[in-house]
């Protein structure tokens, strides 16, 4: 969200109750709480629905895309290969898995957009890797906002 909000982009963000601040300070310009409303029945529609959760499906969203509309999901299961083979010819709507090669030069953007103010980086919790059990049900249970570190000790020999 604020990488597309640096480009210049309008994002609507979606999200539950507990969660409207927080999306909103990451600059959100419309925060819609799934709770109360859903964003495929509002008769918006969008260059571009990014479901990084899992919570949603293209045949659900795909009334929301404009005519050349992306459906992005950061991960799928085999109903979406599907949808992604189906959509990949022609024009149209796509269902799309954002699959992502890191490069230097996009690693030396994100440190320059974090020292300038302009990303913020989000950790919700730390945990020491003896405690990755325990990070990893946090993360699993739903309720992390931001991402969750593993923080490795290093004992230099003296």
């Amino acid at each position: 969200m604020q990488l597309a909000k640096h480009y210049g982009a309008e994002v609507t963000g979606v999200c539950g109750t507990p969660r409207l601040g927080f999306v909103e300070s990451l600059g959100a310009d419309k925060v819609i709480d799934y709770t109360k409303e859903d964003f495929t029945q509002n008769g918006e529609t969008y260059d571009l629905i990014v479901d990084v959760l899992g919570k949603s499906s293209f045949s659900q969203s795909k009334d929301s895309l404009k005519e050349a509309g992306k459906y992005v999901m950061t991960s799928f299961k085999m109903r979406d290969f599907v949808d992604m083979l189906r959509t990949s010819f022609g024009g149209g709507k796509k269902a799309l898995c954002a699959i992502l090669v890191a490069k230097p030069e996009d690693l030396v953007l994100t440190k320059e957009l974090i020292e300038s103010g302009k990303l913020k980086a989000v950790i919700d919790r730390s945990y020491s890797l003896e405690q990755t059990a325990e990070a990893h049900r946090y993360v699993e249970s739903g309720q992390k906002k931001g991402k969750v570190a593993i923080t490795v000790e290093h004992n230099k020999k003296t």
